[in-house]
């Protein structure tokens, strides 16, 4: 007869991995070809990894015929082999990569705190998966993704070791580490180096960094990391002055890519990413840092988790703030430390018979509200229309509704509500996200509708395409939706022959100034974008003028 504890424990893991692929497959898979690729990005990797696959070359990634070295291979190898997988390159395959890696690092952190601090294993897996830079992130075609995956493996695995003394889980740590420089460089080993010597220092113990320093895991992850950098340099001799000192060392102490911000620039933005679980992470955080001399007094791994998140979560915001060139993505590697914490807190407050106080239950409850008011009234406002009565009256209802029911939840139930009265409200906004607002934003910033409306325009066996006046986003868009390149007329470079022009509305005179005896011809236009599609005639080589 089977013991009815196992039995239990048995549902309730199947139970958990079924909430599992549900919420991932929804959050990450759903909808992945409503909106085309979008952003520079975007259809800039899509395209390298394609090229890639053309020329059959695992080792150079190329843009248009050229070596593009900005970042390592790890995405564009796995968007090959969705690329293979769908049977072509389509922007939904491009995203496949990060929705695939997202769901392994909300499974691994499942498995890991299963192991490791039972009771919280669903918790954390599920506010990482349901977070709002890690939605956002996990349906990208971008290296940000590959990296926060494989970055968050590799720290857990380190922490699991250090809690267990068993190297397995180091093996762990040097294989996703090293998997996460191919992601994205240097930064990741220098990002871990650096969370582990606050670490170190905060528990007086520098020996822990030499035991970290394990000489079969140093190999490997050499074995992981040397066999691509040392072939892309030498097919590329110019490698290591490009991505070392420009993309890594220049990207960080200049503004040569023209990202400068303010030092405060990641505060909203990791406010923001944290969506909506941010005020019980903030709480969680504070939390932590005030006892964090009382957990670095106890035994070695059994209370220092917190610290040890805290400062994952802590250092990378530092870090990144002091750069000169600052975009959102980079601080996603902190993002899982924040949700984790949060798991952790839930899981203390849980057994202490805690209850959120009214001003966090009700601070929590307006932002899970406001979230399904604005998947509601965003389409509207995207294309500046009155919002309509009936819209104001469902919006009113799910924000009354969706306070009171989070409030009331939290308030008798306690912390092991969060979770249930926090994805209900995500869940619902997501889809109407996915039905409303995602369509709109495909029609207003994705070149993917440009290409089908421009492909509609019928002008003979004329296939050159340039730009003119427009965002950088859609030239990359458009080159990769018409898989060829796109020309630049202000970066001069104006075709000889007949081509077709995709420029800003109104530029028709623009054109004619500077191509002064050659015919240009309006043919056709995408309103929702303000463009409009010329038809340049003629032939020789017109003095462009400025």
């Amino acid at each position: 007869m089977q013991d009815p504890k196992q039995f239990g424990e048995r549902a309730r893991r199947s139970t958990d991995l079924l909430a599992l692929i549900a919420i991932c497959g929804f959050l990450f898979f759903a909808g992945l070809q409503v909106i085309g690729l979008v952003g520079v990005d975007e259809p800039r990797y899509a395209q390298v990894a394609r090229e890639m696959l053309q020329r059959h070359d695992w080792v150079t990634p190329v843009l248009w015929g050229q070596p593009w070295l900005e970042k390592p291979p790890l995405y564009y190898w796995c968007a090959v082999l969705a690329y293979k997988a769908a049977g072509s390159a389509t922007g939904w395959a491009a995203r496949l990569p990060s929705a695939v890696l997202s769901t392994l690092m909300v499974f691994f952190i499942y498995v890991w705190g299963r192991r490791f601090r039972r009771g919280m294993q669903l918790d954390a897996a599920l506010i990482t998966a349901a977070c709002a830079m890690v939605i956002g992130f996990g349906r990208a075609a971008s290296t940000d993704m590959p990296l926060t995956a494989t970055f968050t493996i590799a720290m857990l695995c380190w922490y699991a070791w250090y809690e267990s003394q068993n190297r397995t889980w180091l093996v762990g740590f040097y294989l996703s580490a090293g998997l996460a420089a191919l992601a994205k460089g240097p930064v990741a080993a220098l990002l871990a180096a650096l969370i582990l010597a606050v670490f170190a220092a905060l528990r007086r113990d520098w020996r822990l960094l030499a035991r970290t320093l394990w000489m079969p895991g140093v190999l490997l992850y050499a074995l992981v990391t040397l066999p691509w950098f040392l072939a892309v340099q030498r097919a590329n001799p110019e490698f290591f002055r490009l991505f070392i000192l420009q993309h890594n060392l220049a990207r960080y102490t200049s503004n040569i890519y023209r990202h400068q911000q303010p030092f405060w620039y990641y505060l909203p933005a990791v406010l923001l990413g944290l969506v909506p679980w941010v005020v019980f992470v903030l709480v969680a955080l504070i939390d932590a840092l005030r006892d964090w001399r009382y957990s670095l007094r106890q035994p070695a791994g059994k209370e220092d988790l917190r610290t040890y998140l805290a400062i994952w979560f802590l250092l990378p915001i530092g870090f990144f703030s002091l750069s000169q060139s600052k975009l959102p993505g980079y601080i996603l590697p902190a993002i899982p430390a924040g949700t984790i914490l949060l798991a952790d807190f839930i899981l203390r407050r849980e057994q202490e018979g805690d209850k959120p106080g009214l001003p966090l239950a009700g601070a929590h409850a307006v932002l899970c509200a406001a979230l399904m008011v604005a998947a509601l009234v965003v389409p509207f406002r995207l294309v500046h229309l009155a919002i309509s009565r009936p819209a104001l009256i469902v919006a009113g209802a799910l924000a009354a509704i969706g306070v009171l029911s989070v409030m009331a939840s939290l308030r008798t139930q306690g912390y092991r509500m969060l979770r249930f009265t926090t994805l209900v409200p995500l869940l619902i906004a997501y889809a109407l996200v996915l039905r409303g607002t995602a369509p709109m934003i495909d029609v207003l910033q994705s070149a993917r509708p440009v290409q089908l409306t421009l492909s509609e325009t019928a002008i003979g066996e004329i296939t050159t395409v340039a730009v003119y006046d427009v965002p950088r986003a859609l030239e990359y868009g458009l080159g990769f939706y018409r898989d060829q390149k796109i020309f630049s007329y202000e970066r001069n470079e104006i075709p000889d022959g007949d081509h077709l022009v995709v420029a800003a509305a109104g530029s028709k005179g623009e054109l004619e100034y500077r191509l002064q005896g050659r015919r240009v011809t309006y043919v056709g236009g995408f309103a929702p974008q303000h463009l409009d599609f010329y038809l340049v005639s003629g032939s020789g080589q017109p003095q462009a003028r400025p």
